[in-house]
């Protein structure tokens, strides 16, 4: 099963899944409204099923990874456009598999949370449900996920811009015309935020395949396969650049701040479905780029802008936090702790050590699992009191108390409870910045005491004290949501406990990038070393 397309088929997957959704009868069929329902009912299975293949296929090549093998491995490529140099060449490294995973075990769940979704469930009291078709919404879900999957594991650069942009489609429809409250207003700051990063992309993407033209180590052919692009020697000035045309991008994507405030309004008004696809998939595209791109192909000047992507990321992780404590909208307050953990990410990333990266990409995968958690069950907190204002709940916990342990578990996991899957991580991300960079980190430690502030003062406000009037009658979590919800807080708390086999399929990859990047862990200073300063300097009659 070595040359099985693996990555191909679990891209082409949920694309024939939308074909079969397009090929249902539409509302304007005729029926009776129970035809109409049932129509509905098996675009809705057909969108599961085809999620819960794919996740299969992706956890079959998972089980066919080897770790200790090369560094890329399901390789495939072939000529596209080749005038251009242009190819369709896929291929995954474990740090882009253990996305792609995420990506497709968040898939199935979203779609099960989403059942409701596109008849406006979730929409405030007193506004009108949006009036697009329940076959569209899980059309765009599943052409989501090819475009989710494809962007990880493109080795070609101009395949993965493509995968990029094309994102941004699926996603602006889904909160445009499916979103609540300015969902119009959101979906075009994401589209045009989105958009600046990427037209500053293609300028450097361009740029690159003319400086691979002129390079004498591919013959003085361009091209724009990241191996080809890796052995590149680039002059310093042009690096410096190409590193910021792709960074600004990936920073806007991420989002890092300064270049976050569309990810509040757009997560506020999407669906919980789609927020959580939005924050906990697509958003790593950004801080996968950075790891994956920015750091092998510009290594110099990645250590070169590290001091100013510190500071950018420290800002983040406090700022973030800090605004986050001060919210009143449920989904706008988990948004800005997201902010606050991409933060934390960023700074893993340009810690520049093993255990700062390895921790990064695992705080990825956690972060998708545990916000998403916290998306869906807020979520399913506002289909029954239709409003997303924190003060209009109030003892949640006495009327529906699994759903208020499961929120709690999601937020003891925002917060990096130790136990629960974001500590390992957030701890390795903090080792690994310490190791360097000893007041970044420090400062980032900060935002573990605010994180401790704005999830339990949520968790306060919106689960104990008195039950409010119009919470009295709200029922706890029903089959369908426990389904969708359940392996997200498994995923949790087995990751929390044992950690050990997605760590093994990271670390090669980090390795790697480390090598490329030309940088090495810091070295501790021997005992025998610190023994003699420590007499040298008594002897001199200082300190030591």
């Amino acid at each position: 099963m070595s040359n099985f397309p693996w990555l191909t088929v679990s891209g082409a997957i949920p694309l024939v899944g939308t074909l079969a959704v397009c090929l249902t009868p539409g509302r304007s069929a005729p029926g009776s409204d129970a035809d109409r329902r049932s129509r509905d009912l098996l675009v809705k299975r057909i969108a599961l099923v085809f999620t819960l293949i794919t996740l299969g296929v992706t956890i079959a090549m998972a089980v066919a990874f080897k770790p200790g093998g090369p560094r890329f491995q399901f390789t495939q490529v072939y000529q596209w456009i080749p005038q251009f140099g242009v190819h369709y060449a896929v291929g995954a490294d474990g740090i882009a598999l253990v996305l792609i995973l995420m990506t497709t075990v968040l898939m199935p769940v979203v779609i099960l949370a989403s059942w409701n979704d596109a008849e406006g469930s979730a929409s405030p009291a007193g506004e009108a449900p949006p009036k697009r078709s329940v076959k569209t919404y899980f059309a765009l879900l599943l052409v989501l996920e090819t475009m989710m999957i494809g962007v990880f594991a493109a080795t070609d650069v101009f395949l993965f811009y493509v995968f990029f942009e094309a994102m941004l489609i699926p996603m602006y429809f889904m909160i445009g015309s499916y979103g609540v409250g300015q969902r119009q207003y959101a979906a075009v700051k994401f589209l045009l935020y989105s958009l600046l990063g990427g037209l500053l992309m293609l300028v450097a993407v361009i740029a690159l395949y003319v400086i691979s033209a002129q390079s004498a180590v591919l013959h003085h052919q361009g091209s724009f396969l990241f191996t080809d692009l890796s052995r590149v020697v680039l002059d310093p000035t042009a690096q410096k650049w190409l590193f910021l045309g792709f960074f600004v991008a990936f920073a806007i994507k991420a989002p890092l701040w300064p270049f976050h405030t569309w990810l509040p309004d757009a997560a506020t008004a999407a669906q919980p479905g789609a927020a959580v696809l939005l924050v906990g998939v697509l958003d790593k595209v950004g801080t996968f780029g950075m790891i994956r791109y920015c750091l092998d192909l510009f290594p110099s000047a990645s250590h070169y802008f590290t001091p100013l992507v510190i500071a950018l990321a420290v800002i983040g992780i406090l700022y973030a936090a800090i605004v986050a404590i001060g919210q009143a909208d449920l989904k706008r307050l988990i948004a800005y702790t997201s902010v606050s953990h991409f933060g934390l990410i960023t700074l893993g990333i340009f810690a520049m050590t093993s255990q700062g990266q390895v921790g990064a990409t695992l705080y990825m995968v956690n972060h998708g699992f545990a916000t998403g958690a916290l998306f869906l069950i807020a979520g399913f907190m506002i289909a029954r009191r239709r409003s997303q204002q924190i003060a209009d709940y109030g003892g949640v916990q006495k009327v529906a108390p699994v759903l208020a342990g499961l929120f709690l578990i999601a937020g003891l996991a925002g917060l990096a409870m130790p136990g629960l899957s974001t500590f390992v991580s957030e701890f390795l991300v903090l080792i690994g910045t310490f190791t360097r960079y000893e007041v970044a980190a420090a400062l980032a430690t900060v935002g573990i005491i605010l994180a401790a502030i704005y999830i339990l003062w949520m968790y306060q406000r919106t689960m104990t004290g008195p039950v409010r009037e119009d919470v009295a009658a709200m029922p706890d979590l029903r089959a369908r949501e426990l389904w969708a919800v359940g392996p997200l807080i498994a995923l949790v708390i087995v990751l929390g406990v044992y950690p050990k086999p997605v760590i093994d399929m990271i670390n090669p990859a980090v390795h790697k990038t480390l090598v490329q990047a030309h940088s090495t862990d810091p070295v501790p200073p021997h005992p025998a070393t610190v023994v003699l300063d420590t007499a040298a300097a008594h002897k001199n009659g200082s300190k030591p």
